[in-house]
């Protein structure tokens, strides 16, 4: 059992969080897509300290954070026009650039395989810390693994303690989703993992791309290395089942009548459902819900619910990686 600190992500806790990071220890830290479980990626047995305090499955790869593109290059055997051009567009925020990895990257951060992601994160406390520690940052979200991702502190601390050194505290984070991942390994590139920017705008840099056709269930069952974090199956899961309704109101009366207690992400306030549904009203906005999304999914888990439902959000791009997520959380 590891003696676990939370404290606020002053300057003086991110020095020492650097220390740590420097030393081999894990530490989490906010990003703007969730909060991220940081250990020093160049040190293969920090890397795999991450995967068994979250119980990880070795052939599902890490991203590493870095500042800014020089630190990227530093890592991979190529930088193509198309991964300038993301990053000077995209950087510091939500995009993974997937590249060969050089061999100063170790196979435990890749799963095994031959490429590394790569993103600058842009929240403050992530580059505070990235300044003060030197060295990239391999990160996975900081959560038990398969579980929903956290967006706050309290959730680190509610799937890791005993299990990671020091968590960073710095509210809430404001995406609320993981970042997009894109492969430049292939061409035309492909989208790996949906995510917080949505595939329209990355085609308005480099053109046409391609959306995720891999059947990652097939890569679990064959033990390959996946490209991506985001592939599996079953990922982003609350500990209860969840599906998504087209007629929420009726199935979770249906579920009532069967003496479930329901929880219930409602896109239009439902009225009075008594005591065994707990209703939570979800904004209409995709960022907005995304925001929101894995908070109110462990708020249902907290209210001890026996069944999730999730009303169908709408078909469009910006709701992407909403779907997503719950197609994976329902799996």
């Amino acid at each position: 059992m590891i003696e676990t600190k939370c404290v606020p992500a002053t300057p003086e806790a991110i020095a020492e969080a650097a220390a740590r990071i420097r030393s081999g220890e894990l530490v989490a830290f906010p990003t703007e897509t969730v909060y991220g479980l940081g250990a020093h990626a160049l040190n293969p047995q920090a890397v795999a300290a991450i995967f068994t305090a979250k119980g990880r499955p070795a052939t599902n790869p890490l991203i590493v954070h870095v500042l800014d593109i020089e630190a990227a290059r530093s890592l991979v055997t190529t930088w193509p026009a198309h991964a300038q051009r993301l990053a000077e567009r995209f950087w510091p925020g939500p995009l993974t650039l997937v590249l060969p990895k050089n061999a100063s990257v170790p196979d435990e951060v890749t799963g095994g395989g031959p490429t590394v992601g790569l993103r600058a994160p842009s929240h403050p406390v992530a580059r505070a810390l990235l300044e003060a520690a030197r060295v990239p940052i391999a990160a996975p979200s900081a959560n038990r693994s398969n579980h929903v991702s956290p967006t706050t502190a309290q959730h680190v601390w509610d799937d890791l303690k005993g299990r990671i050194a020091l968590i960073l505290d710095g509210g809430p984070t404001q995406g609320g989703l993981e970042s997009t991942v894109l492969s430049l390994a292939e061409d035309p590139p492909r989208i790996l993992r949906l995510g917080l920017i949505p595939p329209a705008a990355i085609e308005a840099v480099v053109g046409p791309i391609r959306l995720p056709p891999l059947s990652s269930a097939q890569a679990e069952q064959e033990g390959t290395p996946l490209p991506s974090p985001g592939m599996l199956r079953r990922h982003y899961a609350p500990k209860v089942p969840l599906e998504i309704a087209e007629n929420a109101a009726a199935r979770v009366q249906e579920l009532l009548a069967q003496g479930e207690r329901v929880g219930w992400l409602a896109l239009q306030v439902p009225g009075r459902w008594g005591e065994n549904a707990v209703v939570i009203e979800m904004p209409t906005s995709a960022e907005a819900y995304a925001q929101r999304l894995y908070a109110a999914l462990r708020e249902l888990e907290a209210e001890a619910v026996t069944r999730i439902v999730v009303d169908a959000p709408p078909q469009t791009q910006e709701w992407l990686a909403i779907w997503d997520r719950l197609r994976r959380a329902a799996a």
